[in-house]
């Protein structure tokens, strides 16, 4: 009897211990799992030529699934060079389907965190000879972030960095801007957010909330407005899309506080007007956007010029509008493929790319992905 009463006590105590450590391993599971909510952070997609799905038509269309928050779109001839923000280079043929990915090498590392990243990429006029791109990135230093932007090489399939063009550049988890672009004059031009400071938009001693321009060798041009300073214009609280129109006119979509996002005709040394006005409202020697989204939220980010049209990305609106420079008309072009970052235009196709695995995303399986659009018509992928 004493025997049986023993082993139930023992039996009680084992089960007794398997209750609290199964508790302990579930109260462990739910606090790693309220730390990995961060909502700047997603799980990482593995992206490699084997895992990147390259689907091509007969009449030469080409779609790629399974990238990981791929920033900018790039071509050259049929090579298409996709920017991901956790810091690679995915190079597709476009005519053969085939993929490499490229490592990004820097001489100061890549802080994927919050908006920031590997993010603006553009390849040099002269790529075919030299070999050469321009990169945007976001790094840390002394406890601080920032953003820099350098000229890069590509050899033996690896980006290597060259020269260090522009540093110190104002960074943070939001508003972190990033687009570059190289202007029809032959500079190179890129965007900066406020990163949450609003005031500093209208600092001309700060770099944040800002367009800047500079030569392709990281110098200040003569002729910019403001003597020896990048500036190009300010007030501005996080613009993400360059484009120019036949004239060579430069516009640029901005992202607004509640709403308000933003598209804006771009002149040298003019102030945009944040944080002190947005939308319809008015301020001496301050610019108005030729168009903005009142109430509702666009998040507009890439943006291209095709006969008389700039076609904008959407990142919250999850769709591809254009607006008409001559009418003012804003339309919409193509949905359903949720965020979109950036857009490309060549010949008669449209080209843009999907951020849904990002912090705010809904990825289906096959983000985040390339699509081909026919520039002739509205489409979706229904």
């Amino acid at each position: 009897m004493k025997k049986t009463i023993y082993l139930s006590l023992l039996g009680i105590i084992f089960l007794g211990g398997l209750v609290f450590a199964l508790n302990t391993v579930q109260e462990n599971n739910e606090s790693q799992n309220q730390e990995n909510q961060n909502p700047f952070q997603q799980e990482a997609v593995e992206v490699s030529e084997g895992t990147v799905e390259v689907v091509t038509s007969d009449n030469g269309s080409i779609n790629a699934n399974n990238l990981f928050i791929p920033w900018t779109i790039s071509k050259n001839g049929n090579n298409f060079f996709l920017s991901q923000r956790d810091g690679a280079v995915v190079q597709i043929d476009g005519s053969l389907g085939l993929v490499e990915i490229q490592d990004v090498e820097v001489s100061k590392d890549i802080l994927h965190e919050g908006q920031g990243g590997f993010l603006g990429f553009t390849l040099a006029p002269d790529f075919d000879t030299s070999k050469t791109a321009f990169a945007y990135h976001t790094y840390q230093e002394d406890g601080e972030t920032l953003n820099r932007i350098i000229s890069m090489s590509l050899k033996n399939n690896i980006w290597t960095e060259k020269d260090i063009l522009l540093e110190g550049i104002p960074g943070g988890e939001i508003n972190t801007g990033g687009r570059i672009k190289i202007g029809p004059d032959d500079m190179l031009y890129a965007t900066t957010g406020d990163t949450g400071q609003a005031e500093k938009a209208q600092e001309l001693d700060n770099l944040a909330g800002k367009i800047i321009r500079m030569e392709l060798n990281g110098d200040v041009p003569e002729d910019n407005p403001f003597d020896n300073s990048y500036i190009y214009s300010f007030g501005h609280r996080n613009p993400q899309g360059l484009a120019w129109d036949n004239e060579g006119n430069l516009y640029s979509s901005e992202h607004g506080d509640s709403g308000h996002d933003e598209i804006n005709l771009i002149k040298a040394g003019q102030n945009y007007g944040w944080p002190v006005i947005e939308g319809d409202e008015e301020a001496t020697e301050m610019i108005e956007p030729v168009h903005h989204s009142g109430d509702d939220t666009w998040a507009p980010s890439g943006m291209a010029f095709n006969e008389g049209q700039l076609f904008v990305a959407s990142l919250a609106g999850s769709k591809i509008f254009t607006y008409d420079i001559a009418s003012g008309e804003v339309d919409e072009f193509f949905s359903d493929a949720g965020r979109l970052r950036d857009i490309m235009i060549e010949d008669e196709a449209l080209f843009t790319i999907t951020n849904n695995h990002d912090e705010r995303g809904e990825p289906s399986k096959k983000d985040d992905r390339l699509i081909q659009v026919p520039i002739t018509e509205k489409a979706s992928t229904d």
